[in-house]
């Protein structure tokens, strides 16, 4: 979740092979059972259920361009064999042929491991590692990247609709630790942009509860604040956006739907408010 393909893809175009193929493949997505035909290809009739007409490997495909093999760590041993006579020959042999088929591809590897353990642990060959390891290249994750603001603009952007980040949500995506890398802060802007009200300003209630409840920024608990019914509200609201919430209610006696239309938001996301912050209409006398 990191971007290993964004960032192998972004080597491919910003390179001399830019108008050739860039082919990635998944070597973990692969049943071990096919991964062979996949990236060698086969001659017709070579193996029992192979294609009438055969099929062109996905290494031969990338021929004069760039092949990006994610999660390497994960190829099959004998795989490995195969691939490293590719590499070294320039050459590959599809399944059932006799000759092989000369190719020009430059290869990007990618794993989320550690390769060299994985070599001391004899589950990968070191002869294929070395062939590989040209240049290494470390991408951090995205609780290290310094580009996050940029990051969540361009995702903003993609989002389909025309909003923007507002101040008090922005200190607790920076807070956040992002386990799930590049794929959470998509999941995050999506979700926070379909909840955001007419405005168009992305606020804390439009963040997801998880990453509220993850996040922990100074001076403002992830956590909800206790009970705000009476006189105790004002103890109760933690944050800007409860306490306008809160005079919102108070002008309107509690009316909910009169919040709502004033907000420009449905009654839904005025009791999720609510309930996020600990908001609770004070009993009627």
């Amino acid at each position: 979740g990191s971007g290993k393909e964004y960032f192998a893809k972004a080597l491919h175009e910003a390179g001399q092979r830019r108008a050739k193929p860039f082919v990635a493949v998944n070597c973990a997505a692969i049943p071990e059972t096919l991964i062979e035909s996949e990236l060698f290809g086969h001659l017709p009739g070579s193996f029992s259920g192979a294609l009438a007409k055969g099929k062109t490997g996905l290494i031969q495909a990338a021929d004069g361009g760039t092949l990006f093999l994610d999660e390497i760590g994960d190829m099959p041993l004998a795989l490995q064999a195969r691939l490293l006579r590719v590499l070294a020959e320039r050459e590959v042999l599809p399944i059932g042929a006799t000759q092989a088929i000369r190719i020009d591809v430059r290869v990007i590897a990618a794993t989320h491991a550690d390769l060299q353990m994985v070599v001391r642990q004899g589950r990968f060959r070191d002869d294929l590692y070395y062939r590989l390891a040209g240049a290494h290249l470390v991408l951090p994750p995205l609780r290290q990247r310094r580009d996050l603001p940029w990051l969540v603009q361009k995702l903003l952007r993609e989002a389909g609709r025309q909003v923007q980040l507002g101040p008090d949500a922005e200190p607790w995506l920076r807070a956040h630790d992002w386990p799930g890398n590049l794929r959470e802060l998509k999941n995050v802007i999506d979700y926070a942009s379909a909840m955001a009200g007419d405005g168009g300003v992305i606020g804390l209630a439009d963040l997801p509860d998880a990453l509220l409840a993850a996040a922990q920024v100074p001076g403002q608990p992830g956590q909800p604040g206790p009970t705000a019914s009476g006189e105790a509200a004002d103890a109760a609201a933690q944050s800007a956006e409860a306490q306008l919430l809160l005079q919102y209610l108070r002008a309107a006696r509690w009316n909910i739907s009169a919040v709502a239309h004033q907000l420009g938001v449905a009654r839904m996301t005025i009791y999720r408010r609510m309930k996020r912050w600990g908001i609770h209409e004070p009993e009627r006398q």
